[in-house]
């Protein structure tokens, strides 16, 4: 298996990396194409600050979606693509956003912030060498094609914690279940 990046994408990825940044698709679209399915949209993950991002990209239409928490969306020649600075959530306190969001250089801890173990991974193709099942440029760190293969949604981290940050997750827990034929991890399940 490999994961296949749209041009669109990868020309915005191979920019942020020709001017230093470190650079993924990550979440939904990785596990959609592990899946076997055809992503419906990518989401890209970098170092790059936002600032940086739109310095990068002025040559682009680019729409200051959300600078606050780090999200730029930059136009290709086919779509738009949001890109957002690896990040790490502070406090919430309204159940739902995060008060305030600190910028990192490490993946990872943008990663471990995520709702459900599938959607925890990120890819670039820089590592993977194009061979059947070569999954080399994946970032799983939380075992989520583990959970793919078990049909399981599980959450990231601490599943009481996840859902009193988001308590949307406990909806999307729920809907992604249903729609993949997924079981809930009996924590998780708990904790919902």
């Amino acid at each position: 298996m490999t994961i296949h990046i749209p041009a669109d994408v990868q020309h915005i990825i191979d920019k942020l990396e020709e001017h230093g940044h470190s650079a993924y698709i990550v979440g939904g679209c990785v596990r959609d194409a592990i899946m076997g399915k055809m992503p419906h949209d990518y989401d890209i993950c970098t170092s790059a600050l936002p600032n940086e991002v739109l310095t990068i990209f002025q040559d682009r239409k680019v729409i200051e979606t959300g600078l606050k928490h780090g999200t730029v969306t930059v136009q290709g020649d086919e779509d738009f693509y949001e890109v957002t600075t690896y990040r790490i959530d502070g406090e919430y306190e309204d159940s739902r956003h995060p008060k305030e969001v600190v910028f990192t250089s490490d993946l990872l801890e943008d990663l471990k912030r995520r709702d459900f173990t599938i959607n925890a991974m990120a890819y670039n193709h820089l590592e993977d060498d194009g061979q059947e099942d070569n999954l080399k440029g994946l970032v799983d760190a939380f075992e989520g094609i583990k959970d793919l293969q078990e049909k399981k949604i599980r959450c990231v981290g601490n599943p009481i914690h996840r859902f009193e940050e988001d308590a949307l997750r406990m909806m999307r827990a729920v809907r992604f279940s249903a729609q993949l034929g997924y079981e809930i991890e009996e924590e998780t399940a708990k904790a919902l």
